[in-house]
């Protein structure tokens, strides 16, 4: 029986989520709790990778396992032997052909920018000593939906066969001391969204024109592209998925279409 587990987390004590030599990850923390508890090896595969220091509200993993007499108590039983930085949501059966990556149809990022020091969000902000235009930014934001190739904020060791994404939302928006960044497409690049945080930083402090911005796209080379955006600011915050998937009716919204 396959199953989906929906789980958020605070990055600071991880090397990402994928499974590492000689590194504490997500993914190998989540695996070594379900085999102890379901007395089996047991294997996940997420809807994405994070990286070292970055966050999720929301990340979607399947493992396979016999049919849970009640999903509800494993989940009660993870809560209480993961570590506080990691918690689970849910855990929902689904078709046996599901696939937390592949059948993934949306993914959404947040970045949180400080204009204020703050020492209660260091690790969940980036702080700017000061305040970028917005506006510019915004303008900046509004010219990544007109394009499909991402290579420019790609790194460049990766096992990709495409740079293409359809990226439908990005925009910042102001609200009280923090500046949010929201972008969602179907599919992200490593470090794609930390580099296009740090090139938009860079209109914002106006080192960079927008014209520099269009060129940089077309470029499709990493090294014109700004420095990648701190990681403790970047949060994974909604993965979405057909309804067709679960076996019975998402009882999240954002699970579903």
């Amino acid at each position: 029986m396959r199953y989906f587990i929906e789980i958020s987390y605070n990055g600071k004590n991880y090397h990402g989520w994928q499974v590492q030599p000689d590194a504490t990850s997500v993914q190998e923390v989540l695996e070594k709790s379900l085999s102890t508890l379901l007395r089996k090896e047991i294997k996940v595969t997420g809807a994405g990778r994070t990286d070292t220091g970055v966050h999720a509200k929301q990340l979607f993993a399947h493992f396979d396992t016999e049919p849970l007499a009640d999903a509800s108590v494993l989940q009660f039983r993870l809560n209480s032997l993961l570590p506080k930085d990691i918690s689970v949501k849910n855990i929902l059966e689904v078709n046996e052909e599901a696939h937390a990556r592949f059948d993934a149809l949306e993914r959404e990022y947040k970045y949180v920018i400080n204009l204020e020091k703050d020492p209660f969000s260091i690790d969940l902000a980036y702080f700017v000593h000061q305040k970028p235009s917005v506006a510019l930014m915004n303008q900046a934001a509004k010219i990544l939906l007109d394009y499909n190739d991402f290579q420019c904020f790609s790194r460049s060791r990766t096992d990709v066969k495409t740079y293409y994404c359809n990226i439908n939302k990005a925009s910042w928006e102001e609200v009280d001391q923090q500046l949010i960044f929201t972008i969602a497409a179907d599919r992200f690049l490593r470090n794609m969204v930390r580099a296009i945080v740090g090139t938009l930083l860079e209109i914002g402090f106006e080192k960079i024109t927008l014209e520099d911005f269009h060129n940089i796209l077309k470029s499709r080379d990493r090294s014109k592209a700004g420095a990648s955006a701190s990681a403790q600011g970047l949060f994974l915050t909604r993965v979405r998925y057909p309804n067709s998937i679960f076996i019975n009716e998402p009882i999240n919204e954002s699970l579903g279409q």
